[in-house]
C-alpha cells in the first residue's frame, strides 16, 4: 500500500459536512487560530493526515512510564481501520461519534475510519458525559470506562455499538451494562498496534479476546503476550501481558509482567486480587505493594480518600497470599486520561505516603 493508495482517503464528512483535499486543508488551517482546543486537535491531525508525508506522530499513554513518541505509518492506520470497517459493517450510511481526544490513538482512529469507511462523523468536546452532548443516533462509538460508567442512563437504543479501550472494563461496570439495548464490547491493543488487535463482547459467556482479521497470538517464555499482524506493524510486538493463549486466535487477559508483586518468593498478580475484590467492593481501589524487611514485598489495599465502606473478611474471596496485609488512603488513584492504571506512580505514593489502615 503506497502513497496512491493514501490518498484516496483525502474526504471526510464531519457532522455532516463533507469537504476534501485542498478544501479540507484551507478549513482546517482557518480555524485553527479560533478554535477551541480540542477541536484544534482534530484539525491538526486532519492537516496531518492530509500531507504528503507517510507517517504520523502519536505518543503512548503514559501508563508505565513517561509517554513515548511513535511514529506510525499511514498504511497501517488504513488497515487497522479496515478491520474495524468491517467487523462492525460500517458504510457511508452510517454515523459514528468522536468523544475521544484527537491527542491520543483513539481519537485519530476514529478520524482514519471517518476518510475509509466514508460514514459521517460527529465531534463532541472529550467530557465525562459525551452522551448528553448528542441529539442525534449513531452506530458506533469508541469510549473509555469512566465516560460509559457516566452515561449508563443515555445508553436508550440511539447508540448501535460502543467499543471500550484505554484499560481493562470492570466486572461491575459490565454486569451495569448487561440488558441494555447498546452492544458493548471490550477492546485490546495500543497505540504499538494502531488501536486495537483483539476484541470480545461484553455479556457473551467466553471471556476470551478474539483476534481482528490478519492477526495471531503466540507467547513467550514468560507467559507474554506476543502480536504477529504484518499488515499494521512491521514487526511481532512482544508486550509484558501475561495471557492463556487458546490456540492462534484467542487469549485470555491475566495481568502485566512487570506489576508481579513478589511476596515471599510468592508471585502475586494484581489484576487478579483486584478482579476478585471487584465483586464486594464497590469503591475506587487497586491493589499495590509496599517493601517488606522479610517477604520483600507485602500486598496493600489502596482506596480513595472519603470513601465510606466497611471492608469485607478478605479470606472468604482471596487465596492466603493474596490477602492484603495494609490498607493505605490515599487522595486519587493514579490513573491516566484514557483509563489505564499507573502502576509505578501508584506504588511511589503508597510508599512514601502511608498513613495507616488496618
Amino acid at each position: 500500500m503506497g502513497q496512491n493508495i493514501i490518498n484516496q482517503f483525502q474526504r471526510i464528512s464531519l457532522n455532516g459536512v463533507v469537504r476534501e483535499g485542498e478544501q479540507l486543508k484551507h478549513f482546517c488551517l482557518q480555524e485553527l487560530d479560533q478554535a477551541p482546543e480540542w477541536l484544534v486537535h482534530i484539525y491538526r491531525f486532519i492537516l496531518e493526515w492530509l500531507s504528503p508525508e507517510d507517517t504520523v506522530v502519536a505518543y503512548t499513554s503514559g501508563s508505565t512510564g513517561t509517554p513515548k513518541k511513535v511514529n506510525l505509518q499511514k498504511k497501517h492506520m488504513i488497515a487497522s481501520a479496515r478491520k474495524t470497517i468491517n467487523y462492525f459493517g460500517l458504510t457511508a450510511d452510517h454515523a459514528a461519534l468522536l468523544c475521544l481526544s484527537a491527542n491520543y490513538i483513539a481519537g485519530k482512529m476514529m478520524l482514519v475510519r471517518a476518510f475509509v469507511g466514508g460514514f459521517n462523523l460527529l465531534c463532541v468536546e472529550p467530557s465525562g458525559t459525551p452522551l448528553k452532548q448528542l441529539s442525534t443516533p449513531v452506530d458506533f462509538v469508541a469510549m473509555v470506562s469512566l465516560q460509559v460508567f457516566n452515561s449508563l442512563n443515555d445508553f436508550n437504543g440511539d447508540i448501535k455499538d460502543v467499543i471500550i479501550g484505554g484499560g481493562t472494563v470492570s466486572s461491575a461496570l459490565k454486569t451495569q451494562l448487561l440488558g441494555l439495548p447498546t452492544r458493548f464490547y471490550e477492546t485490546y491493543g495500543m497505540t504499538e498496534t494502531v488501536s486495537h488487535v483483539a476484541i470480545r463482547k461484553i455479556g457473551e459467556k467466553e471471556s476470551f479476546f478474539r483476534a481482528m482479521s490478519n492477526v495471531v497470538f503466540e507467547q513467550d517464555e514468560r507467559s507474554c503476550l506476543k502480536i504477529i499482524a504484518p499488515d499494521i506493524c512491521p514487526e511481532n510486538i512482544i508486550t509484558n501481558d501475561i495471557v492463556e493463549l487458546i490456540g492462534k486466535k484467542e487469549f485470555k487477559f491475566v495481568g502485566r509482567y512487570d506489576n508481579i508483586i513478589n511476596s515471599g518468593g510468592v508471585k502475586i498478580i494484581p489484576e487478579e486480587v483486584e478482579k476478585k475484590l471487584a465483586k464486594v467492593l464497590d469503591v475506587p481501589f487497586l491493589i499495590s505493594s509496599m517493601s517488606h524487611e522479610k517477604l520483600g514485598e507485602q500486598v496493600v489495599l489502596v482506596v480513595e480518600e472519603g470513601q465510606d465502606l466497611s471492608f469485607p473478611d478478605f479470606s472468604l474471596y482471596l487465596l492466603k497470599y493474596q490477602i492484603p496485609k495494609k490498607i493505605v488512603f490515599i487522595p486519587k488513584l493514579p490513573i491516566t486520561n484514557t483509563g489505564k492504571v499507573r502502576r509505578k506512580v501508584l506504588k511511589s505514593i503508597v510508599e512514601s505516603n502511608y498513613k495507616g489502615g488496618n
